[in-house]
C-alpha cells in the first residue's frame, strides 16, 4: 500500500478508536490486516429500528489510492435492508461511490453506515426485493427485517406479539425448509433461522 494511505488510515484508525461519537454509537473497528489494507468494522443497530439491538459486522478493505478513492465496504452479518444485498452484503450508498471526496474519513463512513440502516432510500435500492416489499407491504418488512436482526445479528426478540407471528409461521411449515444456505450460529436459533426462507418465499411470491 502507498504510504500517503498507510499513514492516512492508521491515523483515521486511531481517531475512530478515540472517538467520544463512535463510542456513543456503539461503533468499533479492529485490524484485520497489520498493514492496515483491511479492517473489521462493527456497528450497532440503531433506535426505533428493526436493526435494534444488533450487531453488524463489516468488512473494510482500503484501497492503494485512499483517501482519494473510498474503501470498499461490505456487510459481513446477513441484513435486510434496500440499501444492502440481502446476498452478498454489497452497499449502495453514494459516499462509497461517485460522492466519495478525499477530506471524508474512516470515521465519517461508519457513522454514515449507521445512519443509512435508520433512513433507507428504497429508490435508488441494492436489493430491488427488499426494497419492493419496504414500499409495498413496510409492516411485512419490518417484521422480515427484524427477524434477521435477531438471527443473523443477535437482536432481541421485540415483543411477545413478535415471538408469536414467528411462530405461527413455523407451525404454517416453515420448519420443513432445507436450511443448508442459513448461517445457525446456535442451536437455540434453529428454529427461527428455519422461518427466514419462508418469510422470503411469502415476500417473492407477493
Amino acid at each position: 500500500m502507498a504510504n500517503i494511505a498507510v499513514q492516512r488510515i492508521k491515523r483515521e484508525f486511531k481517531e475512530v478508536l478515540k472517538s467520544e461519537e463512535t463510542s456513543k454509537n456503539q461503533i468499533k473497528v479492529d485490524l484485520v490486516d497489520e498493514n492496515f489494507t483491511e479492517l473489521r468494522g462493527e456497528i450497532a443497530g440503531p433506535p426505533d429500528t428493526p436493526y435494534e439491538g444488533g450487531r453488524y459486522q463489516l468488512e473494510i478493505k482500503i484501497p492503494e489510492t485512499y483517501p482519494f478513492n473510498p474503501p470498499k465496504v461490505r456487510f459481513i452479518t446477513k441484513i435486510w435492508h434496500p440499501n444492502i444485498s440481502s446476498v452478498t452484503g454489497a452497499i449502495c450508498l453514494d459516499i462509497l461511490k461517485d460522492q466519495w471526496a478525499a477530506a471524508m474519513t474512516l470515521r465519517t463512513v461508519l457513522l454514515s453506515l449507521q445512519a443509512l440502516l435508520a433512513a433507507a432510500e428504497p429508490d435508488d435500492p441494492q436489493d430491488a426485493v427488499v426494497a419492493n416489499q419496504y414500499k409495498q407491504n413496510p409492516e411485512m418488512f419490518k417484521q422480515t427485517a427484524r427477524l434477521w436482526a435477531h438471527v443473523y445479528a443477535g437482536a432481541p426478540v421485540s415483543s411477545p406479539e413478535y415471538t408469536k407471528k414467528i411462530e405461527n409461521l413455523c407451525a404454517m411449515g416453515f420448519d420443513r425448509v432445507s436450511t443448508n444456505n442459513l448461517n445457525i450460529f446456535s442451536k437455540g436459533r434453529a428454529n427461527l433461522c428455519v422461518c427466514i426462507q419462508g418469510v422470503i418465499s411469502i415476500i417473492r411470491i407477493y
